[in-house]
């Protein structure tokens, strides 16, 4: 089923690559006008360009989520070229590897500042706009890690867990003035981040197979199936959901 969102404008963050890049354009081959962000201009360029070859309508700014004054000026070119921006994609993240004793403060700042700032930032500048409009849809991406602990992502578990308490609040506060908000949590998905970490192991496929363990499926998913999802929760079939941490993570969680 391919969801109608045609000349709807979305807005994604984190739209380089892995799951931002399929969000953009899945979103875009279900008709809507895309804006991709991220603080990789080439690879964001080359993204949006795939798109447009496509015949998809999308453009490319580039943005650091961390910056309050850089999330200023992308919602005052996109709000003055557009006028409203219907739906928000908080993609943009990164990850740590270590449990509490082997990560740093710089490192826990680190993430704060991208998982967990970077959606307040963006949402902040473009709530507005939404609330005036009382329409609008707003999704942050969390991840299985934000809603059972796991071993060795101590700080990207405490900012993850800390975006689903973030979108369900925001869905309480922003319900009565017309928007939706929820979060999607991934299980471990087949990135280029993820592809380059296990060509580094001597035995990849060992390495691939391990990883995909933790998921009933066996395998990883892909960045398409995250950005299906997306799309299905920004459209008008899923007018009823919000407040909500939306699990696609091969049945991880099923038996904890």
């Amino acid at each position: 089923m391919r969801f109608n969102l045609q000349d709807r404008n979305v807005l994604v963050t984190g739209a380089a690559s892995g799951i931002g890049a399929a969000t953009a354009e899945i979103f875009a081959q279900c008709g809507a006008r895309v804006f991709l962000t991220d603080i990789d201009q080439k690879a964001g360029l080359a993204t949006a360009e795939k798109i447009v070859t496509a015949r998809g309508k999308a453009e490319f700014l580039r943005l650091d989520v961390t910056r309050e004054a850089d999330c200023k000026r992308v919602a005052k070119k996109v709000l003055a070229s557009h006028r409203h921006l219907d739906v928000l994609i908080n993609n943009a993240g990164v990850g740590c590897v270590g449990n509490l004793t082997e990560t740093t403060g710089e490192d826990l700042d680190r993430l704060y500042a991208v998982n967990v700032r970077g959606i307040f930032n963006v949402s902040k500048v473009f709530l507005p706009s939404m609330i005036e409009r009382r329409k609008g849809v707003i999704l942050n991406m969390s991840s299985i890690g934000g809603v059972v602990g796991i071993r060795e992502r101590a700080a990207y578990c405490a900012t993850k867990f800390a975006v689903v308490g973030l979108t369900k609040s925001m869905a309480l506060d922003h319900s009565h003035e017309g928007l939706r908000v929820n979060c999607i949590c991934p299980g471990r998905v087949e990135t280029p981040f993820v592809k380059a970490r296990l060509a580094e192991h001597a035995d990849p496929e060992k390495a691939y197979r391990e990883m995909s363990a933790t998921q009933l499926t066996g395998r990883m998913l892909r960045p398409e199936e995250i950005a299906a999802a997306a799309a299905y929760l920004a459209s008008d079939e899923a007018a009823s959901i919000t407040g909500t941490a939306f699990i696609i993570d091969g049945g991880w969680s099923a038996g904890k």
